[in-house]
């Protein structure tokens, strides 16, 4: 505890992250008091706010640090220009920082913002102080130094940053008749809720939250940081499914950097979108499932029945799982000696589609046993 307490503090950070919180704490609502917003000021932070919030989404975490798609170069350069806007470090670094941060998720020693070292250091504090875990290291990051945006946003971040939040804010008070206005609203108040939103993927939805998927490590899936993140909120479905373009992967999840991938995909900006198959996501599912009901059949007083039940039902579930693995290695075989029939083709498509479905139907039935282990009272 005391080495880190006496890291040494990153003056450059503390004094950026303390300044603009101070104002947005107080010169944005004394100024509000004094003076008034207009609503067009107001407009402008939401609308600099979600360009902002979505190229980190969409651009700097889902494209550059787990390329989960491909990317138009003029899409790039506007998630490279907002991202800078957003003030969270140039792309290069942070796709770095993030790629660190899923190889060594709660490592507390290489994980550059481990939430099982506290909220305070997983939300901001790791990056007030010159933790060994959070030095840059571009070792995992060659393919991002190829990229001729990324190390020219790198290179030029600073210039970058200042034109972006200092002079188009200026220009937009100066177009409108508001300076001071419009910088407060469209500038510190929106770095402020930018920089809070994104940071609370990296503590809060390590901490508060649901964990369908996994439980080997703290993230968790949480709708409503989904939505004041534009679906950043499915972290525990992100975390082991990172390769994923979606994090929401329901029609009914908030995921607007989804939609944005999506959208941008039928206009010709985005392609090779990258997904999951369902039936993973399945298996991922009922694992937890079988694993929290071996939990609570701990605790049911007719254990033995309750176990023959479930080992039945493991039983299914690894069958279905070897013969989807067979169909898979089938497929794939196949397909690149391009000796598969049409017929033989289809048949094993709709194989795996019933497989899929099995495993649907398997869930529910695990979610009516742990239903009824809660009816059967435990062993005293």
């Amino acid at each position: 505890m005391n080495a880190v307490s006496e890291a040494p503090r990153v003056w450059v950070t503390t004094i950026l992250f303390a300044t603009t919180a101070l104002a947005a704490l107080i010169l944005v609502p004394l100024y509000g008091l004094l003076v008034g917003y207009h609503w067009y000021q107001w407009l402008a932070f939401a609308v600099y706010g979600a360009l902002c919030g979505l190229s980190i989404t969409a651009g700097y975490h889902r494209l550059w640090s787990h390329r989960t798609y491909e990317a138009h170069w003029s899409l790039r350069l506007l998630f490279a220009l907002f991202g800078a806007a957003a003030l969270q470090n140039s792309v290069l670094v942070w796709g770095s920082s993030h790629r660190r941060h899923h190889r060594h998720v709660d490592d507390n020693d290489q994980d550059p913002y481990s939430a099982r070292r506290g909220f305070w250091f997983s939300h901001i504090g790791w990056m007030l102080r010159d933790y060994p875990s959070g030095r840059e290291n571009f070792e995992n990051a060659k393919d991002l130094q190829r990229d001729k945006i990324v190390m020219w946003q790198h290179n030029h971040y600073i210039a970058i940053t200042l034109a972006m939040n200092v002079g188009l804010t200026f220009l937009l008070g100066w177009v409108t008749g508001d300076i001071i206005g419009m910088m407060l609203l469209a500038g510190i108040l929106r770095i402020v809720v930018n920089h809070h939103t994104t940071f609370f993927i990296n503590s809060l939805a390590h901490m508060w939250g649901r964990r369908p998927y996994t439980d080997e490590n703290t993230a968790r899936d949480n709708d409503l940081l989904a939505f004041f993140t534009f679906g950043e909120g499915y972290h525990n479905y992100h975390h082991i499914f990172q390769t994923d373009y979606r994090n929401g992967i329901r029609w009914y999840h908030w995921d607007p950097t989804k939609w944005l991938i999506r959208s941008a995909s039928w206009l010709g900006l985005a392609r090779n979108l990258k997904t999951v198959s369902d039936i993973r996501i399945q298996r991922a599912m009922l694992t937890m499932q079988f694993k929290r009901a071996e939990q609570k059949l701990q605790g049911s007083t007719h254990k033995e029945s309750w176990r023959e039940l479930l080992e039945k039902e493991a039983q299914e579930f690894s069958a279905a799982l070897g013969e989807w693995k067979e169909l898979q290695s089938r497929r794939y075989e196949n397909a690149r000696e391009r000796l598969l029939a049409r017929w033989e083709s289809a048949a094993i498509r709709t194989r795996v589609k019933e497989l899929e479905y099995s495993l649907k139907m398997q869930r529910k039935r695990l979610q009516i046993m742990m239903e009824q282990f809660h009816l059967c009272p435990a062993t005293a």
